[in-house]
């Protein structure tokens, strides 16, 4: 892909948010495109964001689980961006038609008191950075089409990457910990759908310590200049699969002595 070609899928990308309709697969698009590629969409974006006066609150990571690696035929996480308009309340609601086909999915959250950046990062600068941790959860969407209605053919990591990691909003719960507090290996959380039981997971799912994920993250940034500034919140990854959330749906996800995060979509 050229410059030119990455401007333009995030054009088209940043209009499919704020019209509501899909575009097609990039990958279809551009069937030559690799990782480099979908991340230059994704920075296109990015600086239009900064322009249009949104504001950078953290980052997400995504694909942290094995069973997400295998489906997507990926061996390593992908990150994402969280602007000053995706932030939710915990048990606030999201207006009807603000997303187009939300999901959720419930992680840990590291909040950072300081800097965090270096290609050398190791777990003990994560922990000596991280101001608290809370229990989370991550609105997904996509501006892409999931599956491409001509050839059946599904979106790959690349149209996800370029799509913000398919990345929506954040709602944090209310309880904040130490980040040493817990094991986070074993923090666990029960999702439930409108009252009933949807999904389960442990921290452990994400890279065998959501730590870890973190770590990813801020060596992943240092290779492009950048670093995790203080303050910001980082998504270190789901632990369950994806939950759909079609207008009228009510979310809680249950950590246990970790906290709780709610969430209502609008029908």
């Amino acid at each position: 892909m050229t410059p030119d070609d990455h401007a333009t899928a995030a054009a088209d990308l940043l209009n499919a948010e704020r019209t509501g309709r899909q575009i097609g697969l990039l990958s279809l698009r551009h069937p030559d495109m690799g990782m480099d590629d979908a991340y230059a969409v994704q920075n296109a974006i990015y600086r239009q964001k900064l322009a249009e006066g949104r504001r950078v609150i953290g980052w997400k990571i995504g694909l942290t689980s094995k069973a997400m690696q295998y489906a997507l035929n990926i061996d390593i996480p992908d990150s994402g961006i969280l602007f000053d308009d995706m932030l939710f309340d915990h048990g606030g609601s999201i207006p009807k038609g603000r997303f187009i086909q939300p999901r959720i999915e419930v992680e840990i959250a590291f909040v950072m008191k300081v800097a965090l950046g270096g290609a050398k990062v190791t777990r003990d600068d994560v922990i000596a950075a991280t101001d608290y941790v809370a229990p989370s959860l991550e609105i997904l969407d996509t501006r892409i089409r999931r599956v491409d209605p001509d050839t059946g053919k599904a979106r790959t990591v690349f149209d996800t990457i370029s799509d913000n990691a398919a990345n929506a909003g954040v709602v944090l719960g209310a309880d904040r910990h130490p980040v040493e507090a817990f094991d986070l290996r074993w923090v666990g959380a029960l999702t439930f759908r409108n009252g009933e039981i949807e999904e389960t997971g442990l921290g452990a799912g994400v890279l065998n310590d959501p730590v870890e994920s973190v770590v990813w993250l801020a060596r992943r940034m240092a290779q492009y200049g950048q670093s995790i500034e203080p303050g910001q919140v980082i998504l270190s990854g789901s632990f369950i699969r994806p939950v759909e959330c079609p207008p009228g749906t009510d979310i809680h996800a249950d950590f246990g002595s970790f906290g709780s995060v709610d969430i209502r979509f609008d029908g």
